[in-house]
């Protein structure tokens, strides 16, 4: 971060605005593999480069990891049985594959009528694959180094985990913090 606002001028800067979060070029492209809505393969990398995508996650992790995935990045209650029924239905090639593992895993009165059933799992797959809260964490830290004494920080997040860690993050470096 600190090289790109460098070269582009913008160091330090006055304001620096996080958007968390998919776009919607993202989950419009099935091919990248972020959505239920059209067939895809599992990718959901954010970096096309690096390797790990969905399709390793749900074709080659344990039960008990895919089960922490869900629970931790997914916020799934259903975690377990998502995660028994994923590993039952080996090999899952695309979004299709997967989100009808998940409308099989949970009974249908208890799907959310809010989102989408396989939401939370998306969710949590596409976290672990990109790292979303380590790339997070570190991309707050790097604006901090680039941000001008009495600049402005600025998040949108999308749920409760960027949430959480972005409330976090502002607590504890703003403890030593000498404003005006």
């Amino acid at each position: 971060m600190d090289a790109l606002a460098q070269t582009a001028g913008f160091v330090p800067a006055d304001l620096i605005l996080f958007d968390f979060g998919l776009s919607s070029v993202q989950l419009d492209a099935p091919e990248r593999g972020f959505s239920f809505r059209g067939e895809g393969p599992l990718d959901m990398r954010m970096d096309t480069s690096t390797t790990l995508t969905a399709e390793r996650i749900v074709n080659e992790f344990d039960v008990t990891e895919l089960e922490r995935i869900l629970h931790e990045y997914g916020e799934e209650r259903w975690a377990r049985r998502i995660a028994q029924f994923i590993v039952a239905r080996r090999p899952l090639r695309t979004t299709r594959d997967l989100a009808s593992a998940v409308e099989a895993a949970i009974p249908r009165r208890a799907w959310p009528r809010d989102i989408n059933v396989a939401t939370r799992t998306f969710q949590g797959i596409r976290i672990a694959v990109n790292d979303e809260l380590g790339e997070i964490e570190s991309g707050l830290k790097a604006a901090l180094g680039i941000l001008k004494p009495g600049g402005r920080m600025a998040t949108i997040s999308f749920h409760s985990l960027e949430d959480r860690l972005v409330k976090s993050f502002f607590i504890v470096e703003s403890k030593d913090c000498i404003c005006p």
